[in-house]
């Protein structure tokens, strides 16, 4: 359900924006919100659940996520989405927190490695029919059913839980970070709003600068406040371990390059190509399928050779696939987009199975837990600042391009003429089909062909960023992750002995 809700949104953005008149800040945010409350709250669920019990903050969970779904499906405004879907995301962060150890609690020995199998099969085949299930929602009877659907499966999920489920809980937890929570969720949000409003208000504004500043101060803070904390909500010592953080920054990196990216891809495949949502989840399958078909291989490859290697070339083809789409042309179609689609499945499926497998075998077993959930909240940092950043691009290219794009046109001054200072505005919120539609032939024509020219250009543009992100992640994959910091319970296959090395707090 967590998997699918993140898989399936993308497709269903094109028909949100046109059936509640939203923004392309407003489509950002539909996905930030959940990101940014699921980042923020995460390790704080965790916290709870030791404290108070793991089924209990799970059950609570599944009733936040499911009230909330119902509430981002009766939703009338993009405000309205919005703030439903952060709610949505704060109870995703207490099931994401504590699913695992719950599986770790009910199953042991063989039966605990089925189950996590199982587990883990569940999340590749959500993560590669996602993008085809919100296809078939959405094109079926309508974007609001790929939230409504998650209320008959949460109320199973609930009485399930409640009858099979047994409670725990940690003796030792002794209370909550909420310092830490507020510090760090303030800066994470300053900065995705900066990035979000930096066009519209001006990036030398006060107002952009103000948050910017604030940003970077409470995250000052947030790093005073976890090293005075005998129980932070995230234990930095965990960074002393090169591989900890390389692994931390390839979850970022993956996040804020392909992941941001699929926000665009939907854009472009069902704005400007014409594609509806169930059409637009088939085209993404080279992607999805292919991530899903490396990932066990990926796996059994981790035991065998070094995981940088599998990090660093998985980013590496992701990179690669990025700039492989920068083909794209306003005449294209999305066959253009196959072979960069193939690269970047293909490194994704490298990169998911080492990479969950390097943040908790690097460190302690008693810090694994922690370095889990670091681990998924670097992902989720990742694709909201991701969006957000690329968003601030690609708003401003499009812009700048479909402009000089139809000062060239023979119709282009009686396009700009005709419309008095609308199409900026349009060209933010995406509804220049919408302006188009009142022209006349030759100049909706111009109109349209600018539209593609400017979208195509803004597009590339950003996949170049992501491209330079990717391969940054890669290069600090290779030269961070080593062998000689994983434990020796943890050991991956020729890697050298190293003794258990306590990183708690201190």
């Amino acid at each position: 359900m967590l998997l699918l809700d993140i898989t399936v949104v993308n497709v269903a953005l094109p028909d949100i924006q046109r059936s509640q008149h939203s923004s392309f800040r407003d489509l950002q945010w539909v996905v930030n919100a959940y990101s940014l409350t699921l980042a923020a709250f995460l390790l704080t669920a965790g916290a709870l659940a030791d404290l108070f019990g793991r089924r209990l903050v799970f059950v609570c969970g599944l009733v936040v996520f499911t009230l909330s779904s119902a509430a981002c499906g009766l939703s009338s405004s993009p405000l309205a989405l919005n703030l439903a879907r952060a709610v949505q995301g704060t109870g995703g962060a207490m099931m994401f927190a504590t699913s695992l150890a719950l599986i770790a609690q009910a199953f042991h020995g063989k039966e605990r490695g089925i189950a996590f199998g199982v587990f883990g099969g569940v999340i590749g085949a959500a993560v590669a029919v996602g993008p085809v299930v919100g296809g078939v929602i959405t094109s079926g009877i309508g974007w609001e059913w790929i939230f409504f659907v998650n209320v008959p499966i949460g109320i199973g999920a609930v009485l399930l839980t409640l009858s099979q489920v047994a409670e725990s809980r940690d003796p030792g937890a002794t209370g909550v970070d909420w310092l830490g929570l507020l510090t760090f969720s303030g800066s994470l949000f300053l900065l995705v709003f900066a990035l979000v409003q930096g066009n519209e208000k001006g990036w030398g504004s006060s107002r952009i600068l103000g948050y910017l500043i604030s940003s970077a101060v409470l995250i000052v803070l947030f790093v005073i406040v976890e090293r005075r904390q005998r129980r932070p909500m995230l234990d930095l010592t965990l960074f002393r371990r090169p591989a900890f953080a390389g692994a931390s920054i390839v979850a970022l990196a993956i996040s804020a390059s392909m992941f941001a990216m699929f926000l665009y891809l939907t854009l472009y495949i069902q704005d400007v190509l014409g594609y509806r949502p169930l059409q637009a989840g088939l085209r993404f399958l080279p992607v999805t399928l292919l991530s899903f078909a490396v990932a066990p291989v990926a796996g059994r490859l981790s035991v065998r050779v070094p995981v940088r290697l599998l990090l660093g070339v998985g980013l590496t083809l992701v990179s690669g696939g990025l700039l492989a789409m920068t083909a794209i042309s306003a005449d294209s179609g999305w066959t253009t987009l196959i072979p960069g689609f193939v690269l970047a499945g293909i490194g994704i499926g490298l990169i998911n199975p080492p990479l969950a497998s390097t943040a908790i075998g690097v460190v302690h077993h008693s810090r694994s837990g922690m370095a889990s959930g670091i681990n998924n909240t670097f992902r989720q940092v990742g694709i909201a600042t991701g969006i957000a950043g690329l968003g601030a691009v690609f708003q401003h290219d499009v812009t700048s391009k479909t402009s000089a794009a139809l000062a060239q046109a023979p119709a282009g001054r009686e396009v700009v003429g005709a419309l008095h200072g609308r199409l900026g505005p349009a060209l933010v919120s995406g509804e220049i089909r919408t302006l188009a539609r009142a022209l006349g032939p030759t100049a909706r024509s111009a109109l349209t062909h600018a539209y593609r020219v400017g979208f195509t250009g803004a597009l590339s543009s950003i996949l170049v960023v992501a491209c330079v992100i990717a391969i940054t992640g890669a290069a600090l994959a290779f030269a961070l992750v080593r062998g000689s910091d994983f434990v020796a319970s943890a050991q991956p296959a020729g890697a050298p002995e190293a003794a258990p090395v306590e990183v708690g707090a201190g």
